[in-house]
């Protein structure tokens, strides 16, 4: 039984990006200044963003033109193949499609990129030389390092010290687009000084990235700062997969009853999931969509939705999202991407709304359905995808033992040719399930922010 591909040409990729804020039934909640409890305003993230970005963070319409030569950057992967995974769904003989967008296919290998030109194509209008940002498992830092390539922009890498020792070759990639790649917490920065002073063998979190790499734009009036997720802007840019995935599923005369992606941040996941979830509240196809963590870091689902920093060091504004709590360090799994504290506010919304469930998976589960989609389908995915696979093959055995039929719609990521040494650990029997603390997570929600709302 043959792979089935579907794809677009160039003229058929989306010319705009759709914001699901013009569709939701009640908006997402402000973003406030720590210091007033008052939502911001556009001067208060000047520091951090270009204007443009910021207009698009705070903006209600439906879609937003891409311009041309961000247009042309995505033509060099771009409208990237939708898969029927008919060979998974043999080896799981279940009556269910099985369907997966490949993002794998970009030069970064993952969807990172779709956001990456994006923000320094905007960065670079503005005259803006320098960006700094932070990294999980690399998969951002990458991308962001690659688009600063395109652009003549300098790039400064916080990368989570944990992965930054697991996955040596994804700073190499880094630092071959010309990329700088500092392990965090570093001594660098106060915040990383900060972070070490209390626990100097600190594997980092994102959080704590975070916090070097806004510190630095701050000090640094050259310097802008950007962001791999979270963001509403990094959630519009995505949406390029989602809208791609809708045509193709057209093409194969099919529409998904259940779209699936893995969320650390969330943009993967929004990126696909969002032109579904827009379409079913203007009135068209019901979905169910579903939204797969780690359950070493259990945001959706252990999480508080409550508003919070966004970094470790309290110097970013307050959102509200699900969170364990800024100073919440996850365990050191293989899917470093996933590590973060917090959700995107629109995911967190969107969850909050009942419009996604989200569900947790543990890692060595996760790595066995990564391993069973390799051997089926040919591509090694990332260990952050393999949430998302885990999910999509556990809906399609359900459907096997239900004797129902469903079009399954999930998100492949990206590839995993650097995170060869989370496949080498488990086929040797040396990874584990990490287990999060619960007492530091007691504490950490302890010092949640109290707001007023």
């Amino acid at each position: 039984m043959s792979q089935v591909k579907y794809t677009l040409t160039e003229a058929q990729m989306p010319a705009s990006w759709y914001n699901l804020q013009a569709d939701l039934p009640t908006p997402a909640p402000p973003v406030l200044h720590p210091a007033t409890g008052q939502p911001v305003g556009p001067n208060d993230l000047a520091p951090l963003f270009p204007m443009a970005l910021i207009q698009q963070e705070v903006s209600q319409e439906r879609y937003i033109a891409i311009p041309e030569e961000i247009q042309d950057i995505y033509r060099l992967w771009r409208p990237s193949p939708l898969y029927r995974a008919r060979r998974l769904e043999k080896v799981l003989d279940t009556p269910a499609k099985i369907y997966y967008k490949w993002e794998g296919v970009s030069p970064a290998g993952s969807h990172k990129p779709n956001t990456a030109v994006a923000q320094a194509y905007y960065n670079k209008q503005e005259g803006i030389n320098r960006i700094s940002t932070e990294t999980g498992a690399g998969q951002w830092g990458s991308a962001l390092a690659f688009a600063g390539s395109l652009f003549d922009i300098e790039v400064v890498v916080y990368m989570v010290k944990v992965s930054y020792h697991h996955k040596p070759y994804r700073r190499v990639m880094m630092e071959t687009y010309g990329a700088r790649v500092v392990a965090s917490p570093s001594t660098e920065t106060q915040a990383g000084r900060d972070i070490l002073a209390r626990d100097p063998d600190s594997p980092g979190s994102l959080g704590i990235a975070i916090s070097e790499a806004v510190e630095v734009a701050i000090k640094d009036e050259r310097t802008k700062y950007s962001l791999g997720s979270v963001l509403n802007h990094v959630m519009l840019h995505q949406t390029v997969i989602g809208q791609e995935a809708m045509a193709q599923m057209e093409q194969a005369g099919d529409y998904p009853d259940i779209v699936i992606g893995c969320t650390g941040g969330g943009s993967n996941f929004a990126g696909l999931a969002f032109p579904f979830i827009g379409e079913k509240l203007r009135g068209g196809r019901d979905v169910a969509v579903i939204a797969v963590e780690p359950t070493a870091c259990p945001t959706l689902t252990r999480g508080p939705y409550a508003y919070d920093f966004g970094d470790t060091a309290h110097l970013t504004p307050l959102v509200k999202m699900y969170t364990l709590g800024s100073t919440f360090v996850p365990p050191p799994i293989h899917a470093g991407g996933l590590r973060y504290h917090g959700m995107a506010p629109l995911v967190s919304h969107v969850v909050n709304l009942g419009l996604v469930k989200p569900r947790a998976e543990p890692q060595l589960a996760c790595l066995a359905a990564g391993i069973q989609f390799a051997r089926a389908e040919g591509i090694i995915p990332a260990p952050e995808a393999n949430h998302a696979i885990k999910a999509a093959i556990d809906e399609a055995l359900r459907c096997k033992e239900e004797g129902t039929s469903k079009t399954i719609l999930f998100n492949l990521s990206g590839h995993g040719h650097f995170d060869l040494q989370a496949y080498l650990s488990y086929m040797e029997g040396n990874l584990q399930d990490m287990q999060y603390s619960t007492e530091a997570l007691q504490q950490s929600l302890a010092s949640l922010p109290v707001v007023a709302e």
